[in-house]
């Protein structure tokens, strides 16, 4: 086993350990979906569940670092469709919400049914920046058989980097990568999306507009990323001619009103639906409570919320319009012990 394998062994066994917080693990998706202010006629919703799709993982996915590597829970899915089918990508963890996280890849084909890809784990760690985790997969197409993968790569960073870009948080590093596919079944690592200029050793989140086809969706000409998570705690906005070469600046796209609550805690998913684009994110209550809105936004200035709603449904990966009605997936409701990933219709 060589020194990558043996440490990636090491942070695997200490997952296993690791104190997650239940406010985030005891999240259901029932709690958002259930919400719903039907006078917002903008809002996408109200969501209900459609059991036909859920998705049963059986089996352990390969393990190509042969660390004997395992998962038990499933969740943070993205999903597109391609060629009549929908592919899901989903994070594969030791335990809910656990570092020691694996991408894992499944394809329904109507009539046949789900199958997992038989290039399981097509993102697994690999790099320095990956060697707690990978997670988080949320898929963009962006041009004929383009597709593009932001993911989050974890590791844990030096005192002298922690006091170079002044991190909070601790040691554990959270990078926004990405990966390029023409199948998305290969992917390739290009590395880091998101300098460390920005995002101060911790970035979640690359939220860009995407229609119901899931294609990602200029605004005015540009692609735009929302980050709202990390970054030292400042909203960040992106903007790229072509998905891949991007600028950063400080922008509070997502000022939360007073009467809602304390602070933003993560945009979910950006949608574009008509002449609206959309933002789904989940923030705190003044009883410190996790909650979920939507926001709408002109084309004409995205740093400007016009209304906002209770309306959510935390679509981490982001919804799709399927058989004509917008959808989304999520593992947050699987009873312990099982993998599961359930979808949601409006």
């Amino acid at each position: 086993m060589n020194d990558y394998n043996a440490t990636l062994r090491e942070k695997y066994l200490e997952a296993f350990n690791q104190e997650i917080r239940e406010e985030i693990t005891g999240l259901t998706e029932g709690q958002f979906i259930e919400k719903y202010e039907s006078e917002k006629t903008w809002s996408i919703g109200p969501f209900s569940l459609r059991g036909d799709l859920t998705f049963s993982k059986l089996s352990q996915m390969p393990d190509p670092t042969q660390i004997g590597w395992t998962s038990s829970s499933i969740f943070n899915p993205s999903i597109i469709e391609h060629d009549g089918k929908i592919f899901l990508f989903y994070r594969a963890a030791v335990k809910k919400e656990s570092l020691g996280s694996r991408i894992g890849l499944a394809v329904f084909t109507p009539g046949v049914g789900w199958q997992e890809s038989a290039n399981n784990p097509v993102i697994y760690p690999t790099q320095d920046n990956e060697i707690l985790s990978v997670e988080d997969p949320k898929v963009y197409r962006y041009g004929a058989d383009k597709f593009i993968m932001f993911y989050n790569g974890a590791w844990s960073a030096s005192p002298a980097q922690i006091a170079e870009y002044e991190k909070p948080y601790g040691d554990i590093a959270v990078d926004i990568n990405y990966a390029l596919s023409s199948d998305l079944v290969h992917w390739e690592k290009m590395g880091l999306a998101v300098p460390y200029s920005t995002s101060k050793l911790w970035a979640k989140g690359a939220v860009i507009p995407r229609d119901g086809q899931g294609n990602a969706t200029k605004i005015n000409g540009e692609y735009l990323m929302f980050i709202s998570e990390g970054c030292g705690g400042t909203q960040v906005l992106g903007r790229s001619e072509n998905m891949l070469d991007w600028r950063f600046e400080p922008c509070t796209y997502l000022p939360l009103p007073a009467e809602m609550g304390t602070h933003i805690y993560e945009v979910a998913c950006a949608v574009v639906d008509g002449d609206n684009l959309i933002l789904d994110f989940m923030y705190n209550s003044h009883t410190n409570e996790h909650l979920g809105a939507q926001v709408r936004y002109s084309f004409d200035d995205v740093s400007k919320p016009i209304e906002f709603t209770s309306n959510a449904t935390l679509a981490w990966g982001g919804m799709i319009k399927y058989q004509g009605k917008w959808l989304f997936a999520q593992g947050w409701d699987a009873p312990a012990g099982s993998e599961e990933i359930y979808f949601y219709n409006a």
